[in-house]
């Protein structure tokens, strides 16, 4: 039977993040896309321009008939830009037990746009926090929630304790852009590599999981946060474990990394030597 994947977060007109890029992951991995726009932004690959926030009743009225229709087996969210969505969010989650939540804390774009308030942040991680499955910052965003500076993995450590102490069940710190140095060779899937590593670091609980992956020059990162939190949640409802959707996710994006379209423009241009990969 085909799993039904929700998506609650904003547009992008361009295709490479935010709902566009969920949809295109749900379908990559076999399952059946829903959505519901919280904000129309305004942007390309070069940057965010600009955002139409939806209202919560907007959301509400979006979301009630998928859920009248379908038996949604996973909810991701992503940009969710006022205190009143993400608290309507939290009553659709908690009112129709939705299971398998992603919540990825979209805080800032690439190019630097701030696409939620402190306000909003708060509540998000009131509500939200608690309700999720995991949460998938990266480390602008994780440092934001945590309130700490991070410039090495025991940070990273102390951040995941504070955002469980926040009521995250379980935190997945995107380490792309603290890439691990290397100037040896390192073996990945029986191939030896020279150069960079790039981790993610899954805490489980108590336990730490580290996934490792190469780390890619390239600027070809538009959208690759919203494409990881979306493919790990369309493995929680294919029903894999947690650790096993996170491992499957991180390899699913880096082989997008690897594979972007060239062209020529913004954060879609392949390999290009201005740009490093930050969110593998």
């Amino acid at each position: 039977m085909t799993k039904v994947c929700l998506t609650i977060a904003g547009l992008d007109p361009s295709g490479g993040a935010g709902i566009v890029a969920d949809i295109k992951t749900f379908t990559a991995f076999g399952c059946f896309a829903t959505s519901a726009i919280a904000s129309i932004t305004f942007q390309n690959t070069t940057g965010v321009f600009g955002a139409i926030h939806q209202t919560a009743e907007s959301v509400r009225q979006q979301v009630k008939p998928i859920l009248q229709d379908f038996t949604v087996s996973a909810l991701k969210t992503g940009m969710l830009p006022t205190r009143e969505i993400i608290e309507e969010v939290a009553r659709l989650a908690q009112e129709n037990d939705l299971r398998n939540f992603v919540v990825d804390p979209v805080v800032r774009s690439t190019s630097g746009y701030d696409l939620i308030d402190d306000d909003a942040l708060c509540v998000l991680i009131e509500k939200l926090f608690p309700l999720s499955e995991i949460i998938t910052p990266n480390l602008p965003e994780a440092e934001r929630i945590a309130g700490i500076k991070i410039e090495n993995e025991t940070d990273i450590e102390k951040a995941a304790k504070i955002m469980q102490s926040f009521g995250a069940k379980n935190v997945l710190i995107k380490g792309g852009h603290l890439p691990i140095l290397d100037f040896g060779f390192w073996i990945l899937d029986s191939k030896q590599i020279k150069g960079q590593i790039a981790r993610d670091y899954l805490f489980v609980g108590n336990d730490l999981h580290i996934f490792e992956a190469e780390f890619i020059e390239t600027s070809a990162t538009h959208g690759t946060g919203c494409t990881l939190a979306a493919a790990i949640a369309a493995n929680l409802a294919l029903g894999k474990s947690l650790i096993e959707a996170v491992e499957v996710a991180k390899k699913f994006v880096t082989q997008a990394i690897r594979t972007a379209p060239n062209l020529e423009r913004g954060s879609l241009g392949k390999s290009r030597k201005s740009g490093k990969s930050r969110e593998v």
